[in-house]
């Protein structure tokens, strides 16, 4: 089986539970997803079957759009509520205040990574050491706030929704509008409710999928992901230069493209530059 699944994850579960279970049912051992949920959080998840996951590297640097539950006057060590509580104070925050606030969060800014993460220093996992109650410097790293904006206020808690670059942790955004804001915050709930080209309406919850008779009927094509790309069907002889792995002329604007055999096989995700198309990734079959 070959293509993509949109997974509306549930809560508990990390993103490699899931891929592990869908190795199973979709009995191959050739699976990935795109882009770490962590177990808190719910939402889209897209996993790549088979020869799919050729199309995993290109979901590395997909926007992702969250929508964050922030509890403020909480601290944690994991920056979100799951965690030990460092220190809780009373909140008398306004809405008027919290809108203040928000624009100096936009755009790019730096961001340092939380001890509770995934990332490695010195080829050890940050998680690891803040288990064993250590913490180590990390390095600002620059990450993009393309969109930012309040979609609830309740005073003790508010949602946000947020469209950002990859690398962006939003727990440490909560955290760090927390701290701006002089109360302290945690985040309390997340989903993810796009990733790439992927929404949260096209998700399948994975308990209803796991339930499945034929399961390979939610799987989409891998083209699917690329479908803001023109697409351009090529000649026979094209598909040949294409199969070969050969660049060849074409009548087309500079670009990125989705290319087609004459059959309506995806064959390539290709760009062309001075009317010459080439292989970007390759998604045909190699027999």
């Amino acid at each position: 089986m070959n293509g993509i699944v949109i997974i509306d994850k549930p809560q508990g579960w990390t993103s490699q539970d899931v891929t592990a279970r869908l190795r199973r049912v979709f009995n191959t051992r050739r699976i990935g997803h795109g882009g770490t949920l962590d177990p808190m959080a719910t939402g889209v998840l897209p996993v790549f079957v088979g020869r799919a996951t050729r199309g995993v590297e290109f979901f590395e640097h997909a926007e992702k759009t969250y929508e964050a539950v922030i509890r403020f006057g909480i601290t944690t060590d994991t920056e979100d509520i799951s965690g030990t509580v460092l220190r809780e104070q009373e909140v008398n925050l306004s809405e008027e205040a919290f809108l203040a606030v928000l624009p100096r969060f936009r755009g790019e800014i730096l961001q340092v990574p939380p001890m509770y993460s995934a990332l490695k220093i010195n080829g050890q996992k940050l998680v690891d050491l803040a288990r064993k109650g250590k913490e180590v410097e990390r390095q600002p790293r620059p990450i993009t706030i393309h969109e930012l904006e309040m979609v609830d206020f309740q005073g003790q808690t508010a949602t946000l929704r947020v469209r950002c670059s990859k690398g962006t942790y939003i727990r440490t955004l909560c955290k760090d509008i927390g701290e701006a804001l002089g109360c302290g915050a945690c985040m309390a709930q997340l989903r993810r409710v796009q990733a790439g080209e992927y929404t949260i309406s096209e998700a399948v919850p994975l308990l209803e999928l796991l339930e499945m008779e034929c399961p390979e009927q939610v799987l989409r094509n891998v083209d699917t992901m690329f479908r803001n790309h023109p697409a351009v069907t090529l000649s026979e002889k094209q598909k040949t230069r294409c199969l070969h792995g050969n660049s060849f002329s074409v009548k087309l604007s500079d670009g990125t493209y989705r290319a087609y055999s004459p059959q309506g096989d995806f064959l390539m995700l290709a760009k062309v530059e001075d009317g010459v198309m080439s292989t970007i990734k390759s998604f045909f079959e190699v027999e």
